[in-house]
């Protein structure tokens, strides 16, 4: 087989020239590498500067016609301002949800697909939900809100600021004024109490209303469990009560262009019910508050009989002399033995008493509170009618044992008003007094306060919070349209007469100077029918300075022409 010849002639051996590409594109891959890392690293610089350092600080989460809501991260508050941003109407601290070591830089609406509703969860503690309604009539835009705990035993608590807003509404208190920007209250139930027990409560009338000067109102729903407290000059803070339940906190802020459109929206959205009228006639009539401090009926009646000669003789005989329940407790006894005294032939000079009594125009006190001495409620105990009183069962189902509480120093039990039998009991009393005594105007105390949350005891649903009041207000209205209630909550629409806060006798913000103070708050929640605390009054010349009773002001509206007439008398308590 021949030799086979190399075909390439050529001295130089051939070669390949690829291993000088594969390393150039190992480094370009190796270039492209970094260069991605490095971009990635410039984003996440980029994306941690806008979070912390370049974003706004307030971004814009829901927006009306005129108004919007702001959510201000500096400050950790929601803001509600014009569209122009050249007004603040109002500035909610949330407090971060009780979380203030942590900054939320931004809110994200999750209830995107609704351009009228903002949704949100708040650092796993609570979730938000506000909802936006526009009322194109009145010109109002309302925002309502509902913050819901996600775990048990949160407080929320939102805080509204006084900085530029003068606020109205709330409660009365001792030493009112107007507005409460100067007002201090620690955190307390948001409900009336008895101001003699309680100073630093709140009293008379109470309604879940603020009014802001810059056009905001804003009213909490009237089911949920309150706490209220006051910052003067700062804010006015509102928070739910930590429970198992996990309760929401629930309120609408309503803004206008003005504060009367905003009270309009807001009093239209409150009155659910048509205003009924009391007995006009006591407009026209002082109340004279007789301090009998006497221990029998003949000795009341006599002190009334002394009382109404000298106000005849002082040409003050038109009016209505007031008892108090002490006194009115006196002559129903007194009553009662002089229908028997008839029976056994006693001599007319001690049965003459209660004739000339019924011939006076007198009110008498009542209180749903029955002493544990009486012989009622050994009564009810025995034929089985303990359900009168407000009660809880022994055992799961136990017998009832009534809850006692101290009314007027002494043990007593409570008239449970969610019982149709002790309701029909109370007015059997109220028209038997009425037929013995002959008076028109009765005045009912003693409905301030929850017997159960002041022990610490579970209160029935139908009685919680301020609601015993309400149904109080009920029964004051089935005795007539002359009847003067001491406390008043979602109760002005109806016919009855609210008595004022008892005041000092001095010109301080306690005394005299908080008069007008009241009035106009009781009128901004719509109790505009008002029986002011009576003053002391002497009713012989000064120059003896003696015989001194007790005066009150008619309960027209307030005169700022006549404010202290001699006619009616004067306002407050003071002495000769």
């Amino acid at each position: 087989m021949p030799h086979a010849r190399n075909r390439n002639p050529s001295p130089i051996p051939e070669v390949t020239w690829d291993t000088g590409l594969k390393e150039m594109n190992e480094t370009w891959k190796g270039a492209i590498a970094c260069l991605g890392v490095a971009v990635f690293f410039v984003m996440t610089i980029g994306i941690i500067y806008w979070q912390v350092v370049d974003q706004p600080n307030k971004n814009w989460i829901l927006r009306g016609t005129f108004s919007g809501l702001i959510w201000e991260r500096r400050t950790q508050s929601l803001v509600i301002q014009t569209l122009t941003e050249d007004k603040t109407y109002v500035e909610i601290d949330v407090g971060n949800v009780g979380n203030p070591d942590i900054e939320v830089p931004f809110v994200r609406n999750l209830c995107w697909l609704n351009k009228t509703e903002f949704c949100y969860t708040w650092d796993s503690v609570a979730e938000v939900k506000i909802s936006l309604e526009v009322n194109e009539d009145t010109e109002t835009e309302c925002y309502s809100m509902t913050w819901a705990p996600v775990h048990c035993h949160v407080e929320l608590k939102d805080c509204f600021s006084m900085t530029n807003v003068s606020w109205y509404g709330g409660a009365s208190v001792r030493g009112q004024t107007w507005p409460i920007n100067d007002q201090n209250a620690t955190m307390q139930p948001f409900m009336v109490s008895d101001l003699k027990n309680n100073p630093s409560g709140f009293g008379s009338a109470l309604e879940r209303y603020f009014l802001g000067s810059s056009g905001v109102a804003v009213f909490v729903s009237p089911d949920i469990p309150l706490q209220l407290g006051v910052d003067s000059r700062q804010q006015f803070c509102l928070q739910s009560l930590p429970s198992m339940e996990r309760l929401p906190l629930q309120y609408t802020v309503c803004v206008a262009h003005n504060v009367k459109a905003a009270h309009q929206e807001v009093v239209q959205q409150l009155s659910e019910h048509s205003r009924e009228l009391p007995n006009m006639q006591a407009l026209w009539l002082p109340f004279w508050k007789l301090l009998a401090n006497v221990d029998s009926g003949p000795k009341v009646e006599r002190e009334l009989r002394t009382f109404s000669n000298r106000l005849r003789r002082h040409q003050l005989g038109e009016g209505v002399i007031s008892l108090n329940e002490h006194s009115t407790t006196l002559l129903s006894d007194m009553d009662h033995d002089y229908l028997n005294s008839r029976r056994r032939g006693m001599s007319k000079r001690l049965t003459r008493d209660l004739p000339l009594v019924k011939l006076l125009n007198i009110s008498i006190t009542l209180s749903p509170f029955l002493g544990v001495d009486t012989t009622q409620f050994h009564t009810s105990l025995i034929d089985g009618t303990e359900a009168y009183w407000l009660s809880l069962p022994s055992a799961p189902l136990g017998q009832l044992v009534p809850v006692m509480s101290q009314w007027r120093g002494k043990f007593c039990v409570k008239l449970n008003i969610t019982n149709p039998g002790a309701v029909s009991w109370f007015l059997d009393r109220v028209g038997s007094l009425q037929a013995h005594l002959g008076m028109e105007y009765v005045i009912l105390e003693g409905g301030e306060g929850n017997l159960f949350e002041e022990q610490a005891l579970r209160p029935p649903h139908a009685l919680g919070g301020d609601k015993y009041i309400s149904l109080l207000a009920d029964l004051a209205t089935r005795i007539g349209d002359s009847t003067i209630v001491t406390a008043g909550t979602r109760s002005s629409h109806k016919p009855l007469f609210v008595r004022m806060t008892p005041l000092q006798s001095d010109w301080s913000p306690m005394g005299l100077k908080a008069i007008i103070p009241s009035l106009l708050h009781h009128t901004l929640l719509g109790y505009n029918f008002l029986i002011p605390d009576a003053v002391a009054l002497c009713l012989e010349t000064w120059s003896q300075m003696r015989n001194c009773s007790s005066v009150g002001w008619r309960s027209q509206p307030f005169s700022p022409s006549s404010p202290f007439t001699h006619r009616p008398g004067s306002v407050g308590r003071t002495r000769c």
